[in-house]
């Protein structure tokens, strides 16, 4: 599994690549991550559950960030891992973090929500999976 961010003009993209659906929509989740702040200064130590379903890939890819940013927002807390499952547009996820801590993660921006802004879900050439959307920060 890879991710990164890329510039957007006032909102950040993410993208996350990876062998397997589930692994790239992984990556994205850490690419959106690594907008707030460093994901490896994020620890491990909770776990949460979430689960969402959705017409059809892109909106799965943003209902899963927009349920992220959700439990972000309403938890305090940033997450660093992500164990992804998929069948069907039905997505179910454990996702391992631990309360924001200003001091030691020194977030960078807060994330509002995904957008559908260069929303794509699909497999390249070389077979591995590319998931990618803007998020409004």
């Amino acid at each position: 599994m890879n991710w990164e961010t890329f510039a957007h003009e006032a909102d950040i993209g993410v993208r996350g690549t990876g062998r397997t659906l589930a692994e790239a929509f992984a990556g994205a989740a850490t690419a959106m991550t690594a907008a707030i702040c460093d994901p490896a200064k994020v620890g491990s130590g909770e776990t949460v559950k979430i689960a969402c379903a959705a017409p059809d890939e892109e909106m799965l890819l943003v209902d899963w960030l927009n349920a992220l940013v959700f439990e972000m927002a309403t938890r305090r807390m940033l997450f660093s891992h992500f164990d992804v499952t998929m069948e069907n547009h039905h997505l179910t996820a454990t996702a391992w973090g631990e309360p924001l801590d200003i001091a030691r993660h020194q977030p960078a921006t807060e994330v509002k929500g995904a957008t559908f802004c260069e929303l794509v879900v699909r497999r390249e050439p070389d077979g591995r999976w590319l998931a990618q959307c803007v998020v409004d920060v």
